[in-house]
């Protein structure tokens, strides 16, 4: 496993963390190490945190914005490079990693039928294939993803 992804906040603090994306008001911003659905993103809670309930509930509430703007994100930027970009999903797990973080997948109309109703974990291990990691063939939808969270983030953090 290569270092950083042992503790992948610590590493985003440091500058070490190849995923990221944006620092936010509540954590980092990073895109997912498999993009079988091109755009995955996630939140990284940038504190000390398991559940989403074991933050007041303004940070809460920052948090799910902060969701929410990467996002808008990745919808603009999914929705300009592909045509067939249906919607996006949003979800707080943990079972997996036991840190808050918020996962976004962005979902398409080319998805195999039997999977366009369901949640994305229904792909099984086909998400993690050797041929969805993110590599350097990810380079210019990381840049739309970036370039489109920059400006969503100008827009929502003047307005506060």
């Amino acid at each position: 496993m290569e270092h950083w992804k042992s503790d992948r906040v610590a590493a985003a603090e440091r500058g070490e963390n190849p995923t990221v994306l944006a620092r936010m008001r509540t954590g980092w911003a990073v895109i997912g190490d498999t993009q079988h659905l091109p755009g995955y993103c996630l939140l990284l809670y940038a504190g000390h945190a398991n559940h989403l309930t074991d933050l007041p509930r303004a940070e809460r509430a920052l948090f799910l914005l902060d969701l929410s703007l990467l996002g808008e994100a990745v919808q603009m930027a999914c929705g300009k490079r592909d045509e067939e970009f249906r919607r996006l999903n949003y979800e707080v797990l943990g079972n997996s990693w036991e840190h808050l973080h918020g996962h976004v997948h962005p979902r398409y109309s080319w998805e195999p039928p039997r999977l366009l109703q369901g949640p994305v974990w229904r792909y099984g291990e086909e998400r993690t294939a050797p041929e969805y990691a993110l590599g350097p063939r990810h380079d210019g939808l990381r840049e739309d993803i970036t370039q489109a969270l920059t400006g969503v983030l100008a827009d929502a953090y003047d307005h506060d």
